[in-house]
């Protein structure tokens, strides 16, 4: 099966449902994006999805994300979300690129390993070479600079690679670098000073991006705790002198601020009332079940940093390596999100709007600003 949908220039379309099942019970997805590109490998009989939002402001970038999903209409739903994230991400971190995602649909838990999982990588490298450096690949959820050099293999759109392969290598620490950034700007807007030192920071999710920022805070001096629903990342927080969180008790800590750092909705209507922090601040992608949330956390007073601003120093990594990568230069830019979130919170405050209102009127001002740019002649 192969479906491409396409849309030029960004235009909306009407309502979409991916698989043609209109009575599946799952409401269709609204579709604003310029391409939606579904094929099944040719080797691993797996489909792998590229979601294309925006390319006003350059190329497409975003990772792929290896995942089990209950049925290929779900890996495109989190395509289509995911890549909407990545438009307002490279804006708002003032990039000259373009939101997209990639997802393959593993069809197996946990993802294969072996022949498998090669298959699938190849047959998602064809599918990104197909569309000709309109969306570029990197690493995500599922996926490690090692499944780069595969994908690589049949394409040339991929950022991240190892060092030794002429890559900039894992962007997870520059994500975490820019997320610890984030919570300065948020401590000092909620409790009046920047410094971390002894606040109560709870990082929920060891993964790539969440065990650095963890490391992160360890170093900084914060009272930390952590918690993963993997037990063998307990030794993680054992190594750094944390608390170890059962996660199913995790979100709803005593904490002065909440890392969500695994995959999205880790926010929804049942456990916000629940939670017991006044700031929310971490490298997940789509922290909120449901945007409509962040009101009624405000509500609550409890700060929400927009993730997209917070979690946009992997992004920044990637992007100076497609334009000429200096280690120096993308530490500074990702250390540069505490002013860019600093910027969100002042802008809410100003308008009377919420913090995630304030993020996505800066980046939809950049990307309105290009589209009435005027477009050059010959």
């Amino acid at each position: 099966m192969s479906v491409a949908v396409k849309h030029g220039n960004g235009r909306p379309a009407a309502a979409l449902d991916v698989e043609g099942k209109p009575d599946d019970g799952i409401p269709p997805v609204p579709f604003e994006h310029e391409e939606l590109a579904i094929r099944r490998g040719a080797r691993s009989g797996c489909y792998v999805i590229v979601a294309i939002h925006s390319t006003l402001l350059g190329p497409a970038l975003g990772g792929v994300r290896m995942w089990q999903y209950p049925a290929t209409i779900d890996g495109a739903r989190d395509a289509l979300r995911l890549a909407s994230g990545m438009t307002m991400k490279a804006a708002a971190a003032g990039l000259d690129l373009g939101g997209g995602k990639g997802v393959i649909c593993a069809s197996e838990c946990p993802v294969p390993d072996g022949e498998l999982r090669r298959g699938m990588l190849l047959d998602f490298g064809d599918l990104v070479e197909s569309l000709e450096g309109r969306y570029i690949t990197a690493e995500d959820v599922g996926t490690t600079p090692r499944d780069l050099l595969a994908i690589s293999e049949r394409t040339k759109h991929v950022t991240g690679l190892p060092p030794e392969r002429g890559g900039s290598g894992d962007p997870s620490p520059f994500t975490a670098v820019g997320v610890e950034a984030a919570m300065r700007a948020c401590a000092r807007d909620r409790f009046g000073s920047a410094a971390l030192t002894g606040r109560r920071i709870v990082v929920v999710g060891m993964g790539h991006v969440g065990s650095e920022l963890a490391r992160r805070l360890a170093a900084a001096g914060v009272d930390l705790a952590v918690s993963d629903i993997d037990p063998g990342r307990r030794t993680r927080a054992t190594a750094l002198g944390a608390e170890w969180i059962d996660p199913r008790e995790a979100m709803l800590a005593e904490c002065d601020i909440l890392a969500p750092c695994a995959l999205g909705g880790a926010i929804d209507e049942a456990n916000l009332p629940l939670l017991r922090c006044q700031v929310i601040c971490g490298s997940a992608n789509n922290q909120l079940a449901d945007e409509s949330l962040a009101g009624t956390l405000a509500e609550r007073e409890i700060l929400f940093a927009p993730d997209f601003i917070a979690n946009a120093g992997g992004l920044i990594h990637v992007y100076m390596e497609i334009r000429g990568y200096s280690e120096e230069k993308a530490t500074e830019l990702a250390l540069g999100i505490e002013d860019a979130t600093s910027r969100v919170l002042d802008t809410a405050r100003e308008r009377s709007i919420i913090p995630l209102e304030a993020a996505r009127e800066l980046a939809q001002e950049r990307l309105d600003a290009a589209r009435a740019e005027p477009t050059p002649v010959g």
